[in-house]
């Protein structure tokens, strides 16, 4: 049995990737602060509950992998954080929660999973289509959009890096989906695409996009936002 590494899972997008995973026969490791995973009736979940900017959790999660001897196939970093305000508005310290969680926390748990990955795993960003260079940009978002450009690059560099393995590094820049996520971006704005189809799509991603795709910062949109 394959083992998939989900973060980000108490709603939306990773909740339902979880499910999938799940019903597709993989092990799945949940890792979120919220244990609302547990409602999924499976063997196959395990949830681990998981901040992904505490270096004690990091650590405990470290040692839970050696204990169990974990080999990591796919690892999917959707955890993210947004605070919508205007530059004038936001602060160095709100900058700097967003920035730990959706471009630190990742960096941190791909540095200290590398042991247990499987020669040949697929690391997925869960970033975001306002992070690319050239996309519409929005009000309120300066410290998620630039986050999330910045993870893009990570996986850009990842990749270029690690090149001569068969470790596969790509990043998924998701358009609007119809989540609390969105709903605290854009109040009142309904997406034409719900977590349960972005969650499908992911997961063909992960399981064969190698295949085809490596280094790679791929918008996954069409609507905008």
């Amino acid at each position: 049995m394959k083992t998939v590494i989900i973060t980000g899972t108490s709603a939306g997008i990773g909740y339902k990737l979880s499910q999938i995973f799940s019903d597709k026969k993989f092990k799945v490791i949940s890792l979120s602060r919220s244990s609302n995973i547990t409602e999924i009736s499976s063997k196959n979940i395990e949830h681990i509950s998981f901040d992904i900017t505490s270096d004690d959790d990091h650590q405990k999660f470290i040692n839970h992998c050696k204990t169990n001897k974990i080999e990591i196939d796919i690892l999917i970093n959707n955890a993210g954080l947004l605070i919508n305000k205007t530059f004038k508005e936001i602060t160095v310290d709100d900058f700097q929660k967003i920035y730990d969680v959706n471009l630190f926390g990742v960096v941190k748990l791909i540095k200290n999973l590398f042991e247990f990955f499987s020669t040949d795993a697929h690391i997925v960003n869960i970033s975001s289509i306002g992070g690319l260079i050239g996309s519409s940009k929005f009000k309120g978002l300066t410290a998620y959009s630039s986050s999330k450009a910045a993870l893009n690059v990570l996986t850009e560099v990842l990749s270029e890096e690690y090149k001569d393995s068969n470790l596969t590094f790509n990043s998924l820049c998701l358009g609007s989906v119809q989540t609390k996520m969105l709903e605290k971006a854009f109040p009142g704005y309904k997406a034409e695409v719900s977590p349960l189809e972005m969650a499908e799509f992911i997961f063909d991603f992960s399981v064969n996009g190698k295949k085809l795709f490596s280094g790679k910062v791929i918008p996954i949109s069409k609507s905008n936002p």
